[in-house]
């Protein structure tokens, strides 16, 4: 392990490597729109920063934030109203219990529209409805993250499934030895790849073509979407497919580009302490010299729109 990663220090009742606290600070750094709270969530999932009944140490994690603040003169995001931890329970109600079935192509029951989810009343619809009918159930998104339902509009509007989209992996071999990347250039540029977590098409729908179709809109819209909410635009999607389960057609479908397998550990494990079936990696590029922005320090800009059909 480099020396960096030996050098230890106790704040807030944890010990902390060096690494860790300056992941903490790239965290804080590539992040700069997410509140004090989500950050504390953001960093206490990314470190297993947790106690015995597996809650998240948010106060010590706040406390961590202020020393860091006081002694290194680190910025912090301005604090702001957020909503009450349990509010973000997820209970199962008769609203997202199954529906008639829907069947056929994407043509009989488009156009496919995406419509991001960001009021209180969809989040929590949302997250009914993944927690319900995914196979991993629903987890509070890491760090940035953007929700979206996929809607019919043809016979009439209805409901067909959940994306999410979140930070991505912090650190992946295939990836980022695919990339050209050194741990330099992760640490700096990381927030410029967006991993699709979650993708739900509801089990009463059967419409050939769908979950390519829904992948390929939110690759047209994500980097605007992300700029309005985030203030920059993501350059390359991943996602994760576990290798007993799925084949990860309609990633193949939608064009993406298979990388490899993951090692087998958590999205945020750096240390092999997180055990986890291996998954395929897929990825997707928004922009074609999305390695420029990668590589180098290149303000994300909207020169690329759609470039992607």
């Amino acid at each position: 392990m480099e020396a960096l990663e030996t050098q230890m220090e106790l704040l807030c009742g944890r010990t902390f490597t060096s690494q860790e606290l300056q992941d903490v600070r790239d965290l804080i750094r590539l992040f700069p729109k997410l509140s004090q709270t989500e950050l504390a969530k953001s960093i206490c999932e990314m470190l297993a920063w947790q106690s015995p009944n597996g809650k998240l140490k948010l106060e010590s994690c706040r406390e961590l934030l202020r020393k860091l603040e006081s002694k290194e003169g680190l910025v912090l995001p301005e604090k702001r109203i957020t909503r009450k931890p349990g509010k973000e329970q997820t209970h199962l109600t008769p609203r997202t219990e199954a529906e008639e079935r829907v069947t056929g192509m994407v043509s009989d029951v488009g156009p496919i529209d995406l419509e991001p989810v960001r009021t209180e009343h969809g989040i929590r619809l949302w997250n009914e409805y993944v927690e319900r009918y995914h196979v991993l159930g629903y987890k509070r998104p890491f760090g940035a993250h953007e929700r979206y339902f996929i809607w019919s509009s043809f016979p009439e509007r209805r409901l067909l499934g959940c994306l999410l989209f979140s930070a991505s992996a912090w650190a992946l071999a295939e990836r980022d030895e695919w990339i050209g990347w050194s741990k330099s250039d992760r640490s700096k540029r990381l927030n410029r790849i967006v991993n699709n977590t979650r993708f739900l098409i509801f089990p009463w729908v059967e419409v050939k073509n769908l979950a390519s179709k829904s992948l390929a809109l939110a690759a047209k819209r994500i980097r605007q979407d992300w700029l309005e909410r985030y203030g920059y635009e993501p350059v390359l999607l991943e996602t994760f497919v576990d290798c007993k389960m799925y084949k990860g057609t309609c990633y193949r479908a939608a064009n993406w580009i298979k990388l490899g397998l993951t090692a087998g550990r958590g999205r945020m494990d750096r240390y092999n302490e997180t055990l986890s079936s291996p998954k395929h990696i897929f990825v997707y590029p928004l922009v074609p010299d999305f390695r420029t922005y990668l590589l180098n320090d290149v303000d994300l800009i909207s020169s690329h729109p759609s470039q992607y059909p």
